[in-house]
């Protein structure tokens, strides 16, 4: 009785959150313990899915959030068209991925990675709050440092940094043929990669 009360509290809260809540966070919400907050979560995600509910809870941004499931995204996206910010630009995405991979990092390291001025990007990137200034490297001229941002992760569906695609992933993927590239994508779901 007292799990099932934690579960539609665990519930509610997940709904009402504007952001992913982490286990601390329900836990200083609820005043339960860890282990009760696991057994809750795993509750409402089972209810979900036993009675086909087009939602579930996921992991993401280092918390958990009810989200639509993955194969109704299409179908849920077409309620957002007109007020979906606009795609990333390549050399957002370019300048991402090194600050991904090689955070914290400084502006210089991302420009000799890509060969190319990254100012332009970098704003983008921080406007959109994907990545943050975490501070200052101790060289002259003291350059900004950039790391991602939850956000970042929230972005990708990502729970934290370790799920990134390897390098030897992302190598194995780019010397795949089309036709297996059209099956997974870089996180290795199914489904077609491109339009």
């Amino acid at each position: 009785m007292i799990l099932d009360r934690l579960a539609r509290e665990i519930e509610a809260l997940l709904f009402a959150a504007e952001s992913p809540l982490s286990i601390d966070r329900l836990c200083g919400l609820t005043g339960s313990g860890e282990d009760s907050i696991h057994q809750a979560l795993d509750r409402v995600d089972r209810a979900f899915k036993e009675q086909h509910h087009a939602i579930g809870v996921i992991e993401v941004a280092g918390g958990f959030r009810i989200a639509t499931l993955r194969e109704l995204g299409d179908v849920v996206s077409r309620l957002f068209e007109g007020r979906r910010p606009g795609k990333l630009s390549r050399a957002a995405l370019e300048t991402l991925a090194v600050v991904a991979y090689s955070q914290p990092c400084t502006r210089m390291t991302v420009e000799s990675i890509r060969g190319v001025n990254c100012d332009s990007a970098v704003g983008t990137l921080l406007e959109r709050e994907l990545i943050r200034i975490s501070g200052r490297m101790e060289t002259p001229g003291r350059p900004l440092l950039y790391s991602t941002t939850d956000k970042f992760l929230e972005y990708f569906g990502l729970s934290s940094l370790d799920h990134l695609p390897r390098h030897e992933e992302i190598a194995e993927l780019l010397s795949a043929g089309p036709s297996e590239l059209e099956e997974r994508d870089l996180f290795g779901n199914k489904g077609k990669t491109g339009p």
